[in-house]
């Protein structure tokens, strides 16, 4: 047990020395707004500000929750807070739809619209980011925001025929047109997420509706969007829950990789090795919030562990791949930081709950990719995109999709995680 606990105190001095050292003051030194509110989210490879005039809601959200959560955790002697609320400050006032409601997809910088849509997925991390903010600070209005949207999402967003949400709306909430507008699909992505959110929700208010909507999304995900045989997750769907082939949305919220017509290579056959580890590790802390007993969910959890380590992880290389079958067999072999990110969090949590042996050669396996390739400790953020072997293919470090959601998140929880294991 000591060579375990002296691997994992190793590992934990080296995550918290990127987090302190690197990871916060490079948001610290960059992304402060201080001439028109909220964030700047665009640099590049060298750490500098591109000049992208525009803040996504997405993209605040995230910065919001990540400075929230960093303070909750103990980190950065109040300025995560401080810059927490500067981006509260900045949401708020510039991209809150008074005539309508709900928050706008994009602004400029100094937050005039650029596009007044309302999509589910940025209104899930408005929900998460807003709570976590109350949770760490007590002021209410993030919590008023918060309860205001998941309101909305159940007026607006609810499918009471067949369950779960719709997703892409117009500014005064009419579901989008078919294909590429994004009206006729549901996906894995949004309700994952919003899970996230109504757990967050839930832990702030306390409410008994917000813990009802929490389980009822619980059944959505694992009746609906998980595989009924292999328990892998499923990108797209129509509304009516059928299997639907995975196209690019005019509005993007994240960086797949599509091929020119805007389908995936193999539309119907593929599944994230990130997106299924995140959605045991989430489902895991929703479980424990809304005191969940691990039984009622425990198969599909581990079947999800299961699936991502047999054909998930490069044993050669080093990382995570980035998606393949639900049978098995990989159909992409690129490493993306999001999923590693993902996965370092829930590989701590599988040995917490399964114990060190398995699992904490594989988190090593991980980790040592991450901070020896993934992270340029130069400029003190994570590359998006590598090879196989962990060269650069996308350098830059931050856009509206890229941010700091994904790599702080991963470093404050997997820290955590150490902590309860050398306790």
């Amino acid at each position: 047990m000591d060579v375990t606990r002296d691997k994992i105190l190793n590992l934990k001095n080296e995550a918290c020395a990127h987090l302190t050292k690197e990871l916060l003051p490079f948001w610290f030194d960059r992304c402060k707004d201080e001439i028109n509110g909220g964030f700047i989210t665009h640099f590049d490879k060298d750490g500098n500000d591109t000049g992208v005039d525009e803040k996504s809601m997405l993209g605040q959200a995230r910065c919001i929750y990540s400075f929230a959560a960093a303070h909750r955790a103990g980190y950065g002697d109040g300025k995560c807070l401080e810059y927490a609320k500067h981006g509260v400050d900045f949401v708020i006032d510039k991209m809150w739809d008074d005539k309508h409601e709900g928050f706008v997809w994009l602004t400029d910088r100094k937050g005039n619209v650029l596009i007044d849509e309302k999509i589910l997925y940025g209104h899930s991390f408005i929900i998460y980011a807003f709570s976590e903010y109350t949770l760490a600070s007590g002021d209410q209005r993030g919590l008023f925001y918060a309860e205001k949207c998941f309101d909305l999402l159940q007026i607006y967003g609810a499918d009471t025929m067949y369950g779960g949400y719709f997703e892409m709306f117009t500014n005064n909430w009419t579901l989008k047109g078919s294909g590429a507008a994004g009206g006729d699909r549901k996906t894995l992505d949004v309700h994952m997420h919003l899970m996230e959110a109504f757990t967050t929700l839930f832990e702030c208010s306390g409410k008994e509706l917000h813990k009802r909507k929490l389980l009822e999304i619980i059944e959505v995900l694992v009746k609906k969007i998980i595989h009924p045989k292999y328990l892998t997750g499923i990108p797209q769907f129509t509304p009516d829950w059928k299997i639907a082939p995975q196209i690019k949305f005019d509005i993007v919220w994240g960086w797949d990789r599509f091929s020119d017509d805007g389908i995936k290579s193999s539309p119907e056959d593929n599944t994230s090795y990130g997106h299924n580890v995140e959605f045991a590790w989430l489902l895991m802390h929703a479980m424990e919030i809304a005191d969940i007993p691990f039984e009622k969910y425990g198969k599909v959890i581990e079947t999800q562990f299961n699936h991502a380590f047999a054909d998930g992880i490069d044993w050669e290389y080093g990382g995570v791949y980035v998606e393949g079958s639900h049978a098995g067999g990989v159909t992409d072999r690129e490493k993306e930081f999001w999923q590693q990110a993902e996965m370092l969090i829930a590989l701590l949590q599988a040995c917490i709950v399964y114990g060190s042996d398995k699992y904490l050669p594989v988190y090593e396996n991980v980790h040592r990719f991450v901070y020896d390739k993934m992270i340029d400790h130069k400029i003190g953020e994570w590359l998006p995109l590598l090879t196989r072997k962990g060269e650069p293919i996308w350098s830059h470090m931050s856009h509206n999709w890229k941010i700091n959601y994904h790599t702080l998140r991963a470093v404050v929880q997997s820290i955590e995680r150490m902590n309860k294991l050398l306790e």
